[in-house]
């Protein structure tokens, strides 16, 4: 299969140098390890066609990829090395980008990053970015309905996604690019799989909606003494205002450990707080508030009445991106002071507040000397609940300890009418938990569904419910 694939596409198309394809058997976070004889890396959507059409004619799993920058290792290949990996990153061009009618047509191997620049030339964005803008990709955005940190606005790639390309586990092409903004001939393919993490066909490209361009924008950091407090400040916020779209919260500890592990960082308060928000204003047009000033004003009587302990507003752009370099470097940071179990869950948002301090402290008291918090997009009930090792890290942790506090917090999150997976996805990590703790009815859907599209469960497989 290999050497047909060589002949038809050229060497680019097939890589088996055991050295190019080793940074790609590993997950982000290095939990997961595969094995992959090669990788396919199609030039073009007729490419990805034809090499699915001959992994199903030979039985030959494929595992599409993008930037590999899964949290729960979905984009990792199996460890029996009977999956080829199949590498989107050739397929990397902006098809088309249009002011006028908001749409960008992007292919999945695209950097966010790089579309963020080439909406900004003409004059618009994509709204939404997150911690590894520099190196995830639209596809895998688009597999795994990412969200980030702009979510309280524009919402999840859900609804920034007005169409989708992708080659199905027959081969054949689906092309609702057209963006129609109503079809109504029956299931919508296009929603099936923004979010299926590769399981049902490969994304090859998609239309994106677009908004206008920042003309100006104000970041803000606050102390504050507690969660509920951070979400009457928000509250608050939306009250008087549509132009925040960036509300984090952050614990403590969590920006202790930035601080210490992240070169350049500094705290952005002089006091001490035992909770911090960062929040995000923005202007699309000069005949709007500036945003600064809408800030200024909006947190001055919050902060009078002591709901807001402390606050600044960045004075430059700069400030402002040492601001988000604090959130964004979070995982980096964690993940460099130890092992810890990593939760990406959501609650309603209402009962956030109180579920961020009752679970840490109900994981703590379960496992003495461990470390629970949770930081992340309050506004929409969604954070990363993490638990540190702290004292029980040991060189087993993740086999001897990890799954029985992946357990502890995941039934607190069902016992709380939450998700287990707001954003991340399943994967591998995730998928016996899904199973567990899932009804009858979305678990019969799931599997009807993916044996529907794919009987041969050649997509991405032990993923998700694969």
């Amino acid at each position: 299969m290999l050497s047909i694939l060589a002949d038809r596409f050229g060497p680019k198309s097939v890589v088996t140098d055991a050295d190019a394809i080793t940074p790609w058997l590993t997950d982000w976070r290095e939990r997961f390890r595969g094995a992959s004889p090669a990788i396919l890396a199609p030039g073009s959507t007729e490419e990805v066609s034809a090499m699915v059409a001959l992994a199903v004619e030979h039985g030959v799993p494929l595992v599409a990829q993008g930037g590999n920058t899964s949290m729960v290792g979905g984009a990792t290949p199996p460890e029996d090395g009977s999956a080829l990996i199949l590498s989107l990153r050739r397929m990397d061009r902006l098809r088309s980008i249009s002011a006028e009618s908001g749409l960008a047509v992007a292919e999945a191997g695209m950097i966010l990053a790089n579309l963020h620049s080439r909406a900004a030339e003409v004059g618009t964005r994509f709204p939404l970015t997150l911690g590894a803008r520099g190196s995830c990709t639209i596809g895998g955005l688009i597999s795994t309905n990412a969200g980030g940190t702009q979510v309280l606005r524009f919402g999840t790639m859900r609804a920034l996604v007005a169409g989708v390309e992708a080659v199905l586990p027959d081969g054949s092409i689906h092309n609702g690019l057209g963006a129609l903004k109503k079809d109504n001939r029956g299931y919508s393919i296009d929603q099936l799989l923004i979010g299926a993490e590769g399981t049902l066909g490969i994304v090859t490209a998609a239309s994106l909606r677009l908004v206008p361009a920042v003309t100006s924008r104000a970041v803000a950091w606050l102390g504050l003494n507690d969660p509920q407090s951070a979400l009457n400040v928000l509250r608050m916020l939306e009250a008087h205002t549509k132009a925040v779209e960036g509300f984090e919260i952050v614990p403590s500890d969590s920006l202790a450990l930035v601080l210490q592990h992240i070169p350049g960082t500094r705290s952005p308060l002089t006091g001490q707080h035992r909770w911090h928000a960062l929040v995000e204003a923005t202007a699309s047009s000069d005949r709007d508030e500036a945003p600064a000033v809408l800030l200024e004003r909006l947190l001055a009587p919050a902060l009078e009445s002591r709901l807001i302990e402390d606050a600044v507003i960045a004075a430059s752009e700069a400030q402002a991106d040492a601001l988000w370099r604090i959130r964004d470097s979070i995982s980096e940071a964690e993940r460099a002071s130890g092992p810890a179990t990593q939760h990406d869950i959501s609650v309603p948002v209402t009962d956030m507040p109180h579920f961020m301090v009752e679970a840490a402290r109900e994981v703590e008291a379960a496992f003495p000397g461990a470390q629970a918090s949770a930081f992340g997009h309050l506004g929409d009930g969604n954070v990363h609940f993490h638990v540190r090792a702290g004292s029980r890290a040991a060189d087993d942790w993740y086999d001897r300890e990890a799954p029985a506090v992946t357990r502890f917090v995941d039934d607190l999150v069902t016992a709380a009418g939450g998700s287990i997976s707001a954003e991340h996805g399943i994967g591998q990590t995730k998928k016996d938990e899904l199973e567990r703790l899932s009804s009858p009815s979305r678990l019969f859907a799931l599997r009807a569904i993916k044996h529907g599209f794919d009987p041969q469960g050649l997509m991405n497989p032990g993923k998700l419910i694969g």
